[in-house]
């Protein structure tokens, strides 16, 4: 199914009876990576999973967003499918989403789930800071006035080799929409949560490392913290019948 919403046909599915569940998946993924979580809560629970813009079946957004633009666009998901106060689940840019909106008083749900969540920022290291700092010279001497115009080809290059695998793999408008979302640092907001929240993590995750969903649990004063052993960043897909056996004791 699919809805327009800020000018965008969002691709969306429904499944089962019972509580409103919102999903929200990661950065780079899709609906799909719900779906084992969706077959273990639709017979007590009424999920509602979309594709964020530039994500499974949903086209990309014209120009870059920012996080408020994503927050809008679920505030107007949950508006038109008249759902009332949605328990919210998310991965990683999902749970990034849900706290914003649950920090900022968009929403307030009575519980939420926040899987290998993203939403800090996590200290660099000194390998990570100098490859940071080579490539923002690099950067600088190519778009110099005079070399520009002729210099995006070695740019690219650059781009690519310094860069990310999500940012190598996003086209330009979700490159520079990514951008912006890793330098957005929700740790200000988090305390004024006030939904029953509970976080699973992956012990191995690299992505959004456990010593993150550890922060968030001290600064959300009614969390717990689930750490599914062995797993990295998708670790309620590498442990799925663990991931599933917690959510369905948490879910009403």
């Amino acid at each position: 199914m699919t809805v327009n919403l800020m000018g965008i046909d969002i691709n969306y599915i429904v499944e089962g009876e019972g509580a409103d569940v919102v999903l929200l998946h990661g950065w780079g993924s899709s609906t799909d990576a719900y779906r084992g979580v969706i077959n273990a809560l639709k017979h007590k629970c009424r999920l509602f999973a979309l594709d964020f813009p530039g994500c499974g079946k949903t086209p990309a957004m014209s120009s870059p967003w920012t996080l408020g633009d994503y927050c809008n666009l679920v505030l107007e998901f949950i508006k038109s499918l008249n759902l009332n106060n949605p328990i919210m689940i998310g991965h990683s840019h999902g749970g990034r989403v849900i706290l914003k909106m649950a920090g900022s008083g968009m929403v307030s749900p009575s519980k939420i789930v926040l899987i290998d969540s993203a939403g800090l920022i996590p200290k660099k290291s000194l390998r990570q800071k100098a490859r940071a700092k080579s490539f923002k010279a690099i950067k600088t001497v190519l778009t110099l006035p005079g070399i520009k115009n002729h210099s995006e080809p070695l740019l690219q290059k650059a781009r690519e080799y310094y860069g990310s695998a999500d940012y190598n793999a996003a086209p330009e408008v979700l490159r520079k929409t990514l951008v912006s979302l890793v330098n957005t640092d929700l740790t200000d907001i988090l305390p004024n949560i006030k939904a029953s929240t509970l976080l699973i993590w992956g012990d191995n995750d690299t992505a959004t490392p456990l010593s993150d969903g550890e922060k968030i649990k001290s600064l959300i004063k009614d969390s717990g913290i689930c750490v599914l052993k062995g797993t990295g960043h998708f670790s309620f897909v590498e442990k799925p019948f663990e991931a599933h056996a917690i959510l369905n004791s948490f879910l009403p």
